[in-house]
């Protein structure tokens, strides 16, 4: 089997040659990966050469160069930076810079950061908050530029309507509610800069949509079996993706909740749980004898000893980082395809938790205890998955059979 330290490299990143192979095996990277990116470290190495250029002459406009020349000759393999990544990384790590151009950033971009510092420091809110809130108000103040400049003065109340009329189209409710609210955070931060005289938050016009109006969907308890029998727990992979599915459809749990799980987290004497919930709220939950098993099985025997982060879940493929919220998405929708089931996301999960807890007679104050919901109304929407005590409640339609 190729092993990555026997390619053969020249020129000027010769010297790195060693101790890349040595850092992605360190990595959890498998051989014949390691020995395609020392590969790739080859070729960068000798087109530098050729171009009489040296490591510390390495730029993003450099490496763009390079791939392109890379896929003229025909390689099939390794042309997006995304591929070189590895490489920068270790490069960085050792001291050798790459630089990147620094964009100037234009009107809107430059007022976007200063209300992402805003959130972030004076609102409190957490990064991916932080990150939704900009990116749904991007597009009004964009809509705020003249001629590269944003313009504040002549901003009036039907200018706002009208960019929620427009973009409430296509949207679903929830999402057209965030915006509104994005929308007046905005509006709050612009008048704290002193750009308008008055927040004009009043001026966004809520979002019709009744609460409570849908019905949570959730899946049979038929289809819940089949969804973790899809696992395939002969694998490490496999091992992950019960754990984490046996978290979401045991506990409710959220994607965001089971990627943040941490190998501190887990208390085996006691036999809880710490949840890392919304808001940085931490609350603590009994961790039943099945969901420890299988946690168990995988910590044993299918986490890389080569992660690189103290969640319990991480990245099959090397480098072994922890796992985003993103991929826990991605594992329950995988499973849902390999067990036949239409695509089922991770939040629904939670929904069935919750239905099931209902339907077996649990008090709701119970299921929003488990659901660690902050107020009541939010699980009220679950009294209404019980059919059967809804039809005792249900008055006869008129002129109808009883």
């Amino acid at each position: 089997m190729a092993h990555p330290s026997r390619v053969r490299v020249t020129g000027p990143l010769e010297s790195f040659a060693q101790g890349f192979a040595a850092e992605l095996l360190r990595q959890g990277y498998r051989p014949k990966a390691a020995v395609d990116q020392v590969r790739l470290l080859a070729h960068l190495s000798r087109w530098l050469d050729s171009k009489r250029l040296g490591a510390t002459d390495l730029t993003t406009a450099v490496l763009d160069e390079f791939l392109v020349a890379r896929r003229s000759q025909g390689y099939v393999l390794g042309l997006s930076p995304k591929a070189l990544a590895p490489l920068i990384g270790y490069l960085r790590c050792v001291g050798v810079t790459v630089l990147e151009p620094t964009p100037t950033p234009n009107a809107t971009e430059a007022l976007l950061a200063r209300y992402r510092d805003y959130l972030l420091g004076t609102r409190g809110l957490t990064a991916t908050s932080v990150r939704g809130y900009v990116d749904l108000v991007r597009a009004f103040v964009a809509s705020r530029v003249v001629e590269d400049e944003l313009d504040w003065a002549s901003l009036r109340p039907a200018d706002v309507t009208g960019f929620v009329l427009i973009a409430r189209q296509n949207r679903a409710i929830g999402s057209a509610k965030l915006l509104a609210t994005a929308l007046r955070s905005l509006l709050g931060y612009v008048h704290i800069e002193g750009l308008i005289p008055a927040p004009m938050r009043d001026v966004v016009p809520s979002v019709a949509g009744r609460r409570l109006a849908g019905l949570p969907r959730s899946l049979e308890p038929p289809d819940v079996r089949r969804l973790l029998a899809s696992c395939d727990r002969r694998t490490g992979a496999g091992r992950r993706d019960f754990a984490m599915l046996m978290l979401l459809a045991r506990l409710g749990l959220r994607a965001g909740e089971v990627r943040r799980l941490a190998l501190e987290d887990i208390d085996w004497r006691a036999g809880e749980l710490l949840v890392r919930g919304k808001g940085s709220c931490l609350e603590r939950l009994p961790l039943p004898e099945d969901v420890g098993q299988a946690l168990t099985a995988y910590l044993q025997r299918g986490r890389p000893a080569t992660a690189q982060s103290r969640t319990v879940f991480v990245r099959v493929r090397a480098p072994h980082r922890a796992l985003s919220s993103g991929g826990v998405t991605q594992a329950v929708a995988a499973a849902a395809a390999r067990a036949g089931l239409e695509r089922v996301s991770a939040h629904r999960l939670r929904h069935t938790v919750a239905t099931e807890m209902v339907r077996a007679g649990v008090p709701l104050p119970a299921v929003a205890q488990v659901l660690r919901h902050r107020r009541l109304m939010t699980t009220a929407i679950y009294a209404k998955v019980d059919r059967e005590r809804l039809r005792l409640l249900a008055r006869p339609w008129p002129g109808g059979t009883t």
